[in-house]
């Protein structure tokens, strides 16, 4: 893949037009899984081969597993605020900014925990959702968006297999046949 495919190996996020319930299944399911798959994506990577960017200009293996833990411990926290308030204005990050932090140096065991609790109890979480709470919003101050939790779980499904990608991708350049 060149450079400018890896900055999204598999595409831009795009909402549906509707959500069907084998849609909303399946990303449960990409949501659940991710830890694993990830953890298995990184198994026997050396120190060296996390620092890799998986592309030119583009984050390390290290530094997108954590920036993962951090991407999904802000979401759940946004499903929560959504299920408890009135449409709330959640707070966004500089999640830049945030890559360059010293904790985005550690060993990815840490941040591979996280995932997996978070995921967790995101999955418990959709997996109880009534319509009712499917519905629920949140306001991105951002862009101004009122986000339903429906597309939150196609985004964040498509967050985790897009950074998987960037990983399994990067990955395949260590194979040495």
């Amino acid at each position: 893949m060149t450079d400018e495919q890896m900055k999204y190996p598999i595409g831009k996020f795009t909402p549906p037009a509707s959500y069907t319930d084998a849609d909303i299944n399946q990303w449960i399911e990409d949501i659940a899984t991710l830890p694993g798959k990830l953890r298995h994506a990184i198994t026997g990577l050396n120190y060296l081969e996390l620092d890799t960017p998986y592309r030119t200009g583009g984050w390390t293996l290290r530094q997108v597993i954590h920036h993962l833990a951090d991407s999904h411990m802000n979401s759940i926290t946004r499903i929560k605020l959504a299920l408890t308030e009135d449409n709330p204005v959640i707070k966004p990050y500089e999640e830049a900014d945030w890559a360059l932090l010293p904790d985005y140096r550690l060993p990815v065991e840490s941040s591979l925990k996280i995932l997996e609790g978070i995921h967790i109890h995101m999955v418990a979480l959709f997996e109880s959702f009534t319509e009712n709470e499917w519905g629920r919003t949140f306001i991105h101050p951002a862009s101004g968006d009122t986000i339903s939790l429906k597309k939150v779980l196609g985004l964040y499904s498509w967050h985790s297999k897009h950074h998987l990608a960037h990983v399994t991708e990067t990955v395949k350049r260590f194979v040495k046949i």
